[in-house]
Formats: structure tokens, C-alpha cells, sequence
């Protein structure tokens, strides 16, 4: 297995745990009462901007550590270049990702001019963001494996 697909197993099952953890976190702390409420809203807004912001260092550390554990484990440096393949590759799962995360916007969108609560709209957003997360990892894997 490459290094490449080795990064792409790690950041697919550090998404994924990433984003569980978080949320079984937070699930205790949602506010009772009215939905509407700024109670809520405040939740729902601190929910994203802390999951962002963890999530973003947690990856950080994780590659990190990954790449120390990959030195040791094997010998190797990890590659410092970027060919044209790992380039395609990288730009295909990023089309990928985005495309999953505005199609999960305009659900999200589309749920509030169907009068659904604010929350449905706030719940769609964060799975957008955590579908397209592993959709950018697998994609890489998938591309790694099956070529372009």
C-alpha cells in the first residue's frame, strides 16, 4: 500500500471518528425549550464553529503523528513532491467534496422555504460537511487504487 492511500485510510477514519466523538459530545448539552429560541441558535452556531476549528486541529495532529509513525514504521521519508497524477487526484476530490457539500447547502436552503425548523436546516449543513469530508478522502482512496 502507498503512502498515499495509507494518508487517505488515516484522514477517512479520523473524519469519521473526528466528527462522532464531537457530536456525542455535544448531543447532551442541546438546549431544551423552544426551537426558535436563541438559546438554539447559539448552540447550533457554537456546534459548528467549535467542530470546524477541532476538526482542523485534530487533523493537523493526526498528519502529523501519521507521518512520524510512517518514518518509523518503514524508513522512508514521505514524499515531497506532488506528480501530475497526485495533482488530478487531488483536484478530483476536491470537485467531489465540494459538489457534496453544495448539494447538502441547497438541501439546507431548501428546507427552510419548506418551513422546516432552523435546526433541520443546521443539522443538514454539519452532515454536508462531515459527507464531504469522507467523500474527498474516499474518493482519493478510490483513485489511488483504481488509477484515474
Amino acid at each position: 500500500m502507498t503512502y498515499q492511500e495509507k494518508k487517505s485510510i488515516v484522514s477517512l477514519i479520523s473524519a469519521i471518528v473526528i466528527f462522532v466523538s464531537y457530536a456525542l459530545y455535544m448531543y447532551p448539552k442541546y438546549p431544551g425549550g423552544e426551537p426558535g429560541s436563541l438559546e438554539t441558535f447559539r448552540y447550533w452556531g457554537s456546534f459548528v464553529l467549535i467542530l470546524t476549528l477541532v476538526s482542523i486541529i485534530a487533523h493537523i495532529v493526526i498528519s502529523i503523528i501519521f507521518n512520524i509513525v510512517f518514518r518509523i514504521t518503514t524508513h522512508e521519508k514521505e514524499p515531497n513532491f506532488a506528480d501530475e497524477l497526485d495533482k488530478l487526484i487531488d483536484l478530483k476530490a476536491t470537485r467531489n467534496s465540494f459538489f457534496v457539500f453544495v448539494a447538502g447547502f441547497l438541501i439546507a436552503m431548501g428546507a427552510l422555504t419548506i418551513d422546516q425548523p432552523s435546526q433541520v436546516m443546521f443539522m443538514i449543513l454539519i452532515a454536508a460537511g462531515f459527507f464531504s469530508d469522507v467523500t474527498g478522502s474516499v474518493t482519493k482512496l478510490y483513485h489511488y487504487r483504481r488509477g484515474v
